[in-house]
């Protein structure tokens, strides 16, 4: 990808123009990360770049942003800029063409706010971001509030890049997040999640998280994360602390990779139902959450729908909140239905959830073992076969179809799951004793 962006940048170059790597790709190439993009700023106006590029699509030539088509990779083209006064909390009024050194000014934070000659490799750095980049520390370009108040999104990606880098936020650009949180209310759901779902699959998710809550940011579009803090739970169980740090220690606990948007979903979401579940045993003394796993997986569902997630993250998700409790009864299950409690799409992601769960608070792994022997026991064959009988089986025996079709090839399957089936015609024999046909 590196050599195509040079090679755009190049063309640029021999028509005239200045044309340098831009923002992220700079920063990441400094750090001795592998780029996931490459923007390319010029000084090329966007007729200009339409010129040198006849196929490129004008995606927001009104700021200055042409979408460049090479050996199938695209690139965002910008003509170095000056932004205009905003008055949306989103996007500048007007723009006008400028140099490298303006339109560094005009950038979020000093790390993202370099340049980099594609030919020579030399940066050029108007920010002092390069030292900023050496200490770890994110700051905002400028007055951190201005830069804030242009673009409340900028609030998340600062949570993002620090979450993300692993660097420490500057103290006046965290006072200036602090102090404009409301802010992000300007912003679309979507933009939002966008932004958060990058957080919490971060392996520093659990620093995203207190971030977003310690800045007051999750108060716009996920307050119910703050009804977990001083939830206390009962200590035998639970000596951790109350449902905010076991989850905290929970995301901690997924480990120094990114882990799917699903599991940390679930994670985060899977004790939401305990602060509306909280009740006290005066008989037994102690805390109890009853019914928290179906209440959570209603809020789940409610809380993802809120903030646009796909329909089918929703159910994931729903489905991960929904069965977490009961890993507890994974021992006593028969065989039938602890095969098709394995049988789940999630079930991986749910073995990971109750691991962790286990892990940040009372230490047991009974369940969890068992679980990985089963499914290392069931490992050589589909843990949810074929059936062995149909409906139409059921028809040539003489039944009509209607709700009793279900009732029965369920219990064959049980009977099948279970081992005590082996073949189509001891599935009819049996079907014609038990039911007397």
């Amino acid at each position: 990808m590196k050599e195509v962006a040079k090679s755009v940048a190049g063309k640029l170059r021999d028509a005239g123009y200045v044309a340098y790597f831009a923002g992220g790709c700079v920063r990441d190439a400094l750090l001795g990360e592998e780029a996931k993009d490459y923007d390319i700023a010029t000084s090329a106006t966007p007729e200009q770049v339409q010129k040198v590029f006849p196929n490129a699509d004008a995606i927001g030539a009104h700021f200055g942003v042409m979408l460049v088509k090479r050996d199938g990779i695209h690139f965002e083209v910008a003509t170095f800029r000056t932004d205009g006064s905003y008055h949306d909390g989103r996007r500048p009024e007007s723009v006008e063409f400028s140099s490298p050194e303006e339109d560094a000014q005009r950038r979020d934070f000093t790390v993202n706010g370099l340049f980099q000659d594609p030919e020579t490799g030399e940066v050029i750095d108007y920010v002092n971001g390069q030292a900023d980049l050496k200490a770890r520390v994110l700051r905002a370009i400028g007055n951190p509030v201005e830069r804030f108040q242009e673009d409340a999104l900028r609030l998340l990606r600062a949570v993002r890049f620090a979450t993300t880098l692993g660097f420490e936020i500057e103290a006046k650009t965290w006072e200036a997040v602090c102090d404009n949180a409301h802010l992000l209310e300007k912003i679309s759901i979507e933009r939002i999640q966008a932004e958060f779902s990058r957080i919490i699959v971060s392996p520093n998710r659990r620093r995203g998280l207190e971030l977003l809550v310690d800045s007051g940011l999750i108060n716009y579009f996920l307050p119910e994360v703050l009804d977990l803090i001083g939830c206390e739970q009962p200590p035998q169980w639970h000596p951790e602390g109350d449902v905010y740090v076991h989850t905290c220690i929970m995301l901690e606990m997924l480990g120094d990779e990114e882990v799917p948007l699903t599991l940390a979903l679930a994670v985060l979401l899977h004790d939401i139902g305990k602060p509306a579940t909280y009740t006290y045993d005066e008989e037994d003394q102690r805390i109890r959450f009853n019914g928290h796993d179906a209440v959570g997986a209603d809020m789940s569902e409610v809380i993802l729908r809120r903030m646009k997630y796909s329909n089918d993250t929703i159910e994931d998700v729903r489905v991960m909140v929904a069965n977490h409790m009961n890993f507890m009864h994974v021992q006593l299950m028969k065989v039938s239905k602890l095969k098709r409690f394995m049988s789940r799409d999630t079930f991986d992601q749910e073995i990971e959830l109750h691991r962790v769960d286990c892990a940040s608070s009372n230490g047991f792994t009974d369940n969890y073992d068992f679980v990985l022997a089963k499914r290392e026991e069931f490992a050589n064959e589909p843990l949810i076969p074929e059936p062995l009988i149909k409906g139409r089986d059921l028809m040539e025996l003489g039944l009509s179809p209607g709700p009793k079709f279900k009732e029965i090839l369920t219990a064959v399957q049980n009977e099948q799951l279970e081992g005590r089936l082996k073949d189509s015609e001891a599935a009819i024999a049996w079907v014609k004793e038990k039911y007397g046909i």
